[in-house]
């Protein structure tokens, strides 16, 4: 059965990717046209270590993320239900309807949350950030937090009660977890957790997006060999749309994916770790999103504990540039440790 899903998915990567590739220049003309762009962040004669870093990119169109989003929903929705005609035979780990219900809760659900985050970053008024250092944009930490636990939560009890799932394998040991219930708030912390992880990694042109398209060029592999057509499909069309931004997202970039795409597509890398069983092997696979949030909680520890940063500025990638390191530099570096780290989740998730 692997042999006929993963052709398919191939070759759904590449008529994604034809696809999105005509429409997404019009599209970054049309955001230059209505000034959906990043705002110059900070103020004058107070901005941050950060705000001097990246306030050259402002200007840069936001909203690829809406783009993926709306692309990859309606490609699925018109090749999925052709799939059986185009001689797939369509194979499913869960009832059909509900895992398609989860998936797209998820990934647009989190994307209309980043969606008004984008809104109120584009049109809104900017308030003091902490310790006077600039202007802040967009929702509060907590308004975005308790709105995506909202939305994680429905996913969570989708999965427990429509799908059925309430096990944790660990690799390696070969043991299997029955969490019961406890799974419903261990998928939510999964989802939320990569969400805000992705979020915060989505700082340098290209880093985010390449590191994602190598983490699901991984779970394609994984769903196929789980005979799983539904989420092999998805996973493929959204990789195709995914390649076409990349090119336009990469140093110096003409477009950025927006909390819209970054809070969504983090969320739905967390999902798809869940659905496929392989949560472990997702947090190797996922691990430079793990090691950037975690930066980030040792900075914010510094500050709340020690009065003082421990990094010279978080996320991580954000050290390497106060370091000196050039942008692309930083990312080619991230991809490759993203590329190893996948062949080692590859494996783990095989075992």
């Amino acid at each position: 059965m692997m042999s006929n899903v993963l052709p398919l998915a191939l070759g759904l990567i590449i008529f994604s990717f034809l696809i999105n590739s005509a429409f997404i220049v019009p599209f970054i003309d049309f955001l230059f046209k209505l000034k959906i762009t990043r705002q110059v962040e900070g103020k004058k004669g107070g901005k941050s270590l950060f705000d001097k870093l990246h306030d050259t990119k402002a200007g840069t169109p936001v909203g690829g993320g809406n783009y993926i989003i709306f692309m990859t929903t309606i490609l699925f929705a018109i090749i999925f239900p052709l799939s059986s005609r185009l001689g797939l035979f369509v194979q499913f780990a869960y009832n059909l309807s509900s895992e398609i219900l989860v998936i797209f809760v998820t990934f647009i659900g989190f994307g209309v949350l980043g969606l008004i985050d984008d809104l109120i970053k584009t049109f809104g008024k900017g308030r003091p950030g902490e310790r006077a250092l600039g202007l802040v944009y967009g929702l509060s930490r907590r308004d975005k937090f308790l709105l995506q636990i909202a939305v994680a939560s429905v996913a969570a009890l989708l999965m427990y009660f429509k799908l059925g799932i309430s096990i944790l394998y660990i690799p390696l040991i070969g043991v299997t977890l029955n969490m019961g219930w406890l799974y419903i708030p261990f998928a939510v912390f999964v989802i939320v957790a990569f969400s805000n992880a992705f979020n915060i990694t989505d700082g340098l042109d290209g880093l985010a997006s390449g590191l994602l398209l190598i983490c699901l060029l991984t779970f394609s592999v994984i769903a196929a060999g789980n005979l799983d057509t539904p989420l092999s499909v998805f996973m493929a069309i959204w990789s195709g749309s995914l390649i076409a931004f990349l090119y336009f997202n990469v140093y110096p970039a003409r477009i950025w994916l927006g909390d819209a795409g970054a809070l969504s597509f983090g969320a739905t890398l967390g999902l798809i770790g869940l659905l496929t069983g392989n949560v472990i092997a997702l947090c190797v696979i996922g691990a430079p999103f793990i090691i950037e949030v975690a930066s980030s909680a040792i900075q914010i520890y510094g500050w709340k504990k020690l009065n003082r940063p421990i990094l010279p500025l978080a996320p991580l990638h954000n050290t390497f540039l106060v370091k000196g390191w050039k942008e692309p530099k930083i990312v080619m570096r991230a991809w490759i440790i993203g590329i190893i780290l996948a062949i080692f989740g590859l494996w783990l998730a095989t075992m």
